[in-house]
């Protein structure tokens, strides 16, 4: 562990890096003004180009996110702790009661079961509650003028002009992530130009403001990427004592007699079923749960290219059905926080003194803060993380 000095050094000099390196804002609106062409040949006219990027200014802060995916970074345990609660549990079960006539009519016509196609809408915008806050032409303007991949951010800024122009979302309501996604179920401009769906007939592909476009759109993303209608994403497996995991992987696909043949069974210790072809998906390593997964796992992986990602609606859509949680625990001693007990963590610290905001469920920069100070108190690892062993020091007396 580096000293407390060298740990400053080191901030202060990627600070100072930051600094000399940081891109100049007053290129943007140069770079605008060079896209004007690319624009055209994408179909954009200059008279609605020069309207919808008049008033922009780049938000330098998009760039920050441009190297962080917690997909990649959180522990898996953490990351399902926090998208796959009883509390999303019950939320979906009632949007599925809500949304019962058109969810039916969506599975009838894409060929995707309801509880996939609410699981993504869980997963990706907590039923419509969280679309993210930034103006998309903003984000999407200041990426395709800074930092890596100008190419493809420019490819999608032109195509949320393209939404935009046509009248399918209003620009003030284009908002979402730093990266470009928005709507219900996040669809980036290139995917909703792809396969958004009118489904409530208004001549409209809305995906912020009509949920019955989103969750047609989502079912026709998954249908066009390959779904098979009645198979399984896959399921929890029991390795044998000693297992070679050496061929573990979502791409390398093994008949499931060769699984069955090296110990493989389900999770009761039933043979092994479903499709043919299959890889064995160890996401903590072999200690902790086995997956076997076919295609519908691997067409869920395609809607955002993270096997946490696809795990976590897969499980999702499983407890909509009425499944329960993993048989096998996560080879941890500190097991990541609900949402509720995120929000029980962040009024704890409030009490002791700190100054972290809103009450959310959400471990922002000020909760991570106030958790180090609490960690370096109580003796325990100062990481910032939230788990179990924190939660339970913290509501002793």
């Amino acid at each position: 562990m580096k000293s407390t000095f060298a740990a400053l050094a080191a901030v202060l000099g990627a600070t100072t890096a930051h600094a000399a390196d940081a891109p100049d804002p007053a290129r943007f609106a140069p770079c605008l003004a060079g896209l004007k062409a690319d624009a055209a040949a994408r179909g954009i006219a200059g008279p609605s180009y020069d309207r919808l990027t008049a008033s922009l200014a780049p938000d330098m802060k998009v760039l920050d996110f441009l190297d962080y995916q917690p997909e990649f970074r959180t522990p898996i345990w953490d990351y399902l702790a926090g998208l796959v609660d009883d509390e999303r549990v019950a939320d979906g079960r009632a949007m599925q009661k809500q949304w019962a006539e058109v969810l039916a009519n969506v599975s009838a016509r894409y060929k995707v079961d309801p509880a996939t196609v609410v699981a993504v809408w869980g997963v990706e915008s907590n039923f419509g509650r969280n679309f993210g806050a930034r103006p998309l032409l903003t984000s999407l303007s200041t990426l395709s003028c800074y930092g890596r991949r100008q190419a493809y951010f420019r490819g999608e800024f032109f195509d949320a002009l393209k939404i935009v122009d046509a009248g399918d979302v209003k620009a003030e309501q284009l908002v979402g992530s730093w990266a470009g996604a928005f709507g219900h179920t996040q669809f980036m401009p290139s995917t909703f130009l792809r396969l958004a769906v009118d489904y409530d007939g208004d001549g409209r592909r809305d995906l912020v403001g009509s949920i019955p476009d989103a969750l047609a759109s989502t079912a026709n993303f998954l249908r066009k990427a390959g779904w098979r209608e009645g198979e399984p994403w896959g399921y929890e497996v029991r390795l044998p004592a000693g297992f070679d995991a050496s061929s573990a992987g979502r791409k390398n696909k093994q008949a499931l007699a060769s699984w069955a043949a090296r110990g493989v069974t389900r999770i009761d210790g039933s043979p092994l079923s479903g499709p043919d072809s299959a890889g064995l998906l160890l996401p903590a390593g072999p200690k902790g749960p086995a997956f076997i997964v076919f295609r519908n796992f691997d067409v869920i992986f395609g809607y955002n290219a993270a096997e946490s990602y696809a795990l976590a609606i897969a499980h999702l859509a499983d407890r909509l059905k009425g499944g329960g949680a993993f048989a096998t625990p996560w080879p941890t001693d500190d097991a990541g926080l609900s949402r509720a007990e995120r929000r029980e963590l962040q009024t704890l610290l409030i009490a002791r003194g700190h100054a972290i905001g809103t009450v959310d469920g959400m471990l922002g920069d000020a909760s991570r803060a106030a958790i180090r100070v609490e960690q370096q108190r109580l003796g325990h690892n100062v990481d910032g993380r939230a788990g179990q062993k924190l939660l339970a020091a913290l509501r002793k007396p």
